[in-house]
């Protein structure tokens, strides 16, 4: 125990006792710059589906999707990261459809870029939404996800929604060596100017529940253990961040982010390209139903979260609280 002689000449409590003072001190700030919108694309008219383990957000038809991103510009937000949700008659063993001239997903891509040219678009790049067996790579007649069939098959998806308009590719698959394939076919094709950002640690993580319902793509057989990561690694992290950056990543993602604090930070301090993290639908879903029981209230709940994977390193973070977050700073004159 430290012995002190009053009076103190250090008192850390000076520089916390005037919002003022914590405001100009404070070290990690988030800014509405760096939040991604996660948007559930549905094929139909006048369609807006209630998630009902996402309260809050939903699935939406082009036209209706189209009026959430102008209210979501209206407070700031103009980075979304859209995701599909196929029906089973367009799914096959191949995810042919996610590259198909007629698929909804790019159709509605190019319409968001016309409307609005200069909102930033991420695209989902996994074989699950499309494959009837819901698994990121394809499935062979044993029941393996193999991995270097799967390959051409995500490039000419991401070479697809390219073409459609996608500013940022996002390969969520985590096969091995799919950065650089997707880079080598994406550049063959002139696209050189689309970037890639890598779901670089995708964890093997018990918090994607949610998302699975709201795109109805969970696994029809065994788990994804066998390519996304195990989350008592670390070191395998960084090994694939160390990967994904060499061949061609322009940004690298943690996924999910509050539980992987401690990634983030690990990646941040190695690499020198952007980090984002993805918080995911499991973490909106707890936080969510914790305000909804009035054990938490939603603002600082909501601002806490987001300032601490803010903290731990990430440059972006993609999350369902965007808007919210949006609206309570302007509320706030912010």
């Amino acid at each position: 125990m430290i012995a002190y002689s009053f009076p103190m000449h250090i008192r850390p409590r000076r520089n916390r006792q005037s919002e003022v003072i914590r405001n100009m001190v404070r070290e990690s700030r988030l800014h509405t710059d760096q939040l991604v919108q996660p948007l559930f694309l549905v094929d139909g008219r006048d369609l807006q589906e209630p998630i009902a383990s996402m309260p809050g957000q939903f699935r939406w038809s082009r036209e209706l999707m189209l009026e959430e991103i102008d209210r979501c510009l209206e407070v700031g937000i103009s980075r979304f990261a859209v995701f599909p949700v196929v029906g089973e008659v367009n799914k096959d063993k191949k995810a042919t459809y996610g590259h198909a001239p007629g698929n909804f997903y790019l159709k509605a891509i190019r319409t968001i870029k016309e409307i609005y040219p200069d909102v930033l678009l991420i695209g989902d790049v996994a074989m699950d939404p499309y494959s009837k067996d819901g698994h990121d790579g394809l499935v062979d007649a044993e029941g393996n996800i193999v991995n270097d069939e799967t390959l051409p098959i995500l490039a000419k998806m991401a070479v697809a929604q390219a073409q459609a308009g996608i500013d940022l590719i996002g390969p969520s698959d985590m096969m091995d060596g799919r950065v650089r394939y997707l880079r080598d076919a994406l550049d063959e094709k002139g696209f050189t100017q689309v970037g890639i950002m890598s779901y670089t640690a995708k964890y093997a993580s018990a918090f994607y529940g949610p998302f699975r319902e709201a795109l109805d793509s969970a696994p029809k057989s065994g788990n994804k253990k066998t390519y996304q990561m195990d989350p008592a690694n670390a070191r395998e992290a960084l090994r694939e961040a160390a990967l994904d950056e060499a061949e061609g990543a322009d940004i690298l993602m943690v996924k999910p982010a509050l539980a992987y604090l401690d990634i983030i930070r690990a990646v941040k301090e190695q690499s020198r390209v952007p980090v984002a993290a993805y918080h995911v639908s499991g973490e909106y879903a707890m936080l969510m139903a914790a305000v909804k029981e009035g054990w938490l209230e939603l603002e600082p709940a909501v601002t806490e979260t987001l300032t601490c994977i803010r903290r731990a390193g990430a440059d972006i973070i993609l999350t369902y609280l965007a808007k919210a977050y949006a609206r309570m700073l302007r509320s706030h004159g912010g």
